[in-house]
């Protein structure tokens, strides 16, 4: 390909260019975000799925682990891990109830719970940093789930 071939590449085909890729946008801004939560958070000593995990049980005080992996999307096997480690730092409890042991019940436990305060002023902080007011943020957090709703749905097979 010649010099000019490759100047002409985004003029024959302005859906290339790179500035205007939404992959690159996503990409750069949560490893962006992740980054200054995993700093932020390891003063806490926990991960960004650890805080995730977090988020959920203080939304509601018992899910199953299959539960949380969906609300934090991540896959059950995933999740897994996050919460032996969560149980080794005594951040959460597991148990199988005896009706079904198939099924994985997660609480918090006194030292997840105690850290509400702490894991709010990290989301505050973070939240501040992006420069965004709180009607843009719930807009922005709006749309990504739409784009990526809409991205879920063209992925599966039509009936």
């Amino acid at each position: 390909m010649s010099e000019s071939d490759r100047d002409n590449t985004t003029d024959n085909f302005p859906n290339l260019a790179l500035e205007d890729q939404l992959c690159l946008a996503l990409c750069r801004g949560a490893r962006s975000i992740t980054r200054l939560y995993a700093e932020r958070l390891a003063d806490l000593g926990i991960t960004h799925p650890q805080y995730l995990v977090l988020l959920a049980l203080y939304a509601e005080e018992c899910l199953t682990a299959g539960a949380i992996a969906e609300r934090i999307c991540l896959d059950p096997s995933s999740v897994t891990p996050i919460l032996k480690k969560m149980e080794e730092s005594s951040l959460i409890e597991r148990e199988r109830p005896i009706n079904n042991q198939r099924q994985l019940l997660v609480r918090l436990t006194s030292h997840g719970a105690a850290l509400k305060s702490a894991v709010a002023d990290v989301q505050s902080n973070l939240a501040r940093a992006t420069g965004l007011t709180r009607t843009e943020m719930i807009d922005l957090c709006g749309q990504l789930r739409t784009v990526a709703d809409r991205l879920d749905a063209a992925d599966r097979p039509e009936d």
